[in-house]
């Protein structure tokens, strides 16, 4: 899956929870609402003012160290 910056973040969790933490760690605590499912990372970010490139890097990274 390539994530981008349209990635809903229910697409995010469904294929890998840890990354509900790395959207914490990164201020996005909203992980738990319900709307969070159908909202891009891009729109998700820009709501709580978070930098999406930033998001995304954390993630991928977090992705290769499970593949390695």
């Amino acid at each position: 899956m390539e994530i981008s910056k349209e990635t809903t973040m229910g697409e995010l969790i469904s294929l890998d929870r840890g990354i509900a933490a790395i959207l914490m760690q990164n201020g996005m605590h909203c992980v738990g609402c319900p709307a969070h499912a159908f909202e891009s990372l891009e729109d998700g970010c820009a709501g709580h003012g978070i930098d999406v490139d930033k998001v995304i890097s954390d993630i991928k990274a977090y992705l290769a160290t499970k593949e390695a």
